[in-house]
């Protein structure tokens, strides 16, 4: 049986849809505005800019930056190259906070109700604190604690992250499970120590599309279709 006292949680792909309630929102926000791209190849290109942007703040090729900037400069470089001539400052404003209010999976509010009962539960995200409370707030989502990327000054997959938010909860890394639907956050943990579970989340960029391979069983401690599935195999 896994004993563990708190669970830590990847938030973008895990927790909310970032690509469905992106796609939906500028698709809204377009049409109010008489702005017509294709929002989907957008919002695909924004999230694969994602990862490059922070490696290069983990590598010191660019100074510290919170998400919203590091969202923001890749924005309005996709923008460029799709011919979005009407994108001013305060409309790239708008467009990189709605990262902030992302429509959670189906599964996600009350899988974490249950878990809380038993478990502390906080997300341990790339995005920022106020970022990670806001999002809190618009998707209902009832963490305990939230620990963003800039409590560390350090973007995951860097030790700081894992292991900052588990001191931080008093606790050792073995009696700390993150949860996540990418294998690579989920390897950069259990190097630390941590206790692992995989949540499938196939939608996460579009049916069909995978970026990161199924990891195969027996891989981590848990694999769940969902965190109610999750809440039940932890007794909750």
């Amino acid at each position: 049986m896994i004993v563990v006292r708190a669970l830590l949680f990847d938030t973008f792909g895990t927790v909310v849809d970032w690509r469905g309630g992106l796609i939906s929102r500028l698709e809204e926000w377009g049409k109010s505005r008489g702005i017509d791209t294709d929002w989907p190849m957008l919002v695909d290109g924004w999230r694969m800019a994602y990862p490059p942007s922070m490696q290069r703040v983990r590598t010191g090729e660019r100074e510290w930056a919170v998400l919203d900037v590091l969202q923001r400069e890749s924005l309005l470089s996709l923008a460029t190259a799709l011919g979005i001539k009407e994108l001013d400052d305060a409309a790239a404003d708008e467009m990189v906070r709605m990262w902030h209010e992302l429509p959670p999976w189906p599964d996600s509010v009350a899988g974490l109700h249950r878990l809380r009962t038993r478990y502390v539960i906080a997300p341990l995200s790339n995005g920022h604190v106020a970022l990670l409370v806001r999002m809190a707030k618009a998707a209902g989502l009832p963490w305990d604690a939230i620990f963003g990327a800039d409590v560390f000054r350090h973007y995951k997959p860097d030790a700081e992250t894992y292991l900052g938010a588990t001191a931080l909860l008093g606790c050792q890394p073995h009696e700390v499970m993150l949860v996540a639907s990418h294998p690579s956050d989920l390897d950069a943990a259990a190097k630390c120590g941590l206790r692992t579970c995989f949540v499938s989340r196939p939608l996460e960029y579009g049916a069909g599309r995978v970026v990161e391979a199924i990891p195969e069983a027996g891989r981590f401690d848990l694999m769940v279709d969902g965190l109610d599935e999750l809440a039940t195999s932890l007794g909750c």
